[in-house]
């Protein structure tokens, strides 16, 4: 089984990877399309991709590309994430990492190392590169890429803002594996139309049949300004009648556009 996630090694997304495989079956890129559309159209068997973080919010080229190409969800990972300040030494002037990761860090940085400039680059293990490359350099990563202090220090641990930061994962495979099973369904719905109370339609069919919606988000269509694709996340299945039902009604809503079911899955939580 061959499994493509984002790269290099030593990744959080690497990390969540091996719960699905062993590292002789992951393979890496730099770009979240690129592993769903080798998923949908380049014969890849898995993709694990981050969607979601617990302070910076949706991975928006995640939902994107599941709305460009058809793929199923087979699986959540939930992982905790760790960062430290890793650098040669105290001296560096650039603290690099992950865009995500930078953020997440944001008030510790801004208060111990206002003077220092940040730049985000491909992931944090591309920042934990520099750093071991050069000294004025310092990285935001998993404590663990510090090799045990043989090339770089860890000068700070745990320094996301928040303790209960963690990244959602989700496990990907060709369309014809959806499985209608689990206890969470992810579906997009684009109505291709725009009237008051459009939201609100669309929402009400869960409502009613006690559905939990755990995830509403828009993004632009690309068609047109101002045209929107809705990911839906609920607690429930695709196999609950209730959940077939509310789909129904969606799907008569968005009669001029189209309905994705990316399918039903349960969640596991990967302690690194």
């Amino acid at each position: 089984m061959e499994v493509l996630t984002l790269g290099p090694a030593g990744t959080y997304s690497h990390r969540a990877a091996g719960a699905v495989a062993n590292d002789r079956q992951i393979e890496f890129t730099e770009s979240v399309t690129t592993i769903v559309e080798s998923v949908a159209e380049r014969g890849k068997d898995r993709g694990v991709v981050p969607v979601e973080n617990s302070i910076e919010g949706s991975v928006t080229e995640s939902l994107d590309a599941f709305a460009e190409y058809e793929v199923a969800v087979l699986k959540q990972i939930i992982t905790p994430i760790r960062h430290a300040l890793l650098a040669q030494d105290e001296s560096f002037e650039t603290v690099a990492s992950h865009a995500q990761a930078l953020a997440q860090c944001r008030s510790f940085l801004e208060e111990h190392y206002p003077d220092a400039e940040l730049a985000a680059v491909a992931s944090t293990v591309r920042g934990v590169q520099r750093a071991r490359e050069d000294p004025t350099v310092a990285a935001v990563g998993h404590p663990a890429n510090a090799d045990n202090g043989e090339s770089l220090l860890v000068l700070g641990e745990d320094i996301q803002d928040r303790t209960s930061n963690s990244t959602r994962f989700l496990v990907i495979a060709p369309v014809e594996e959806r499985t209608d099973a689990g206890s969470k369904t992810s579906v997009i719905v684009y109505p291709n139309v725009d009237y008051p109370g459009l939201l609100l339609e669309m929402l009400e069919p869960f409502a009613e049949r006690d559905i939990n919606l755990t995830r509403v988000e828009s993004r632009p269509s690309g068609e047109r300004l101002g045209d929107y694709v809705f990911h839906i996340d609920i607690a429930a299945g695709l196999y609950e009648k209730r959940t077939q039902d509310a789909l129904d009604v969606i799907e008569s809503i968005a009669a001029d556009g189209w309905v994705r079911r990316l399918g039903s899955y349960d969640s596991e939580t990967v302690l690194y």
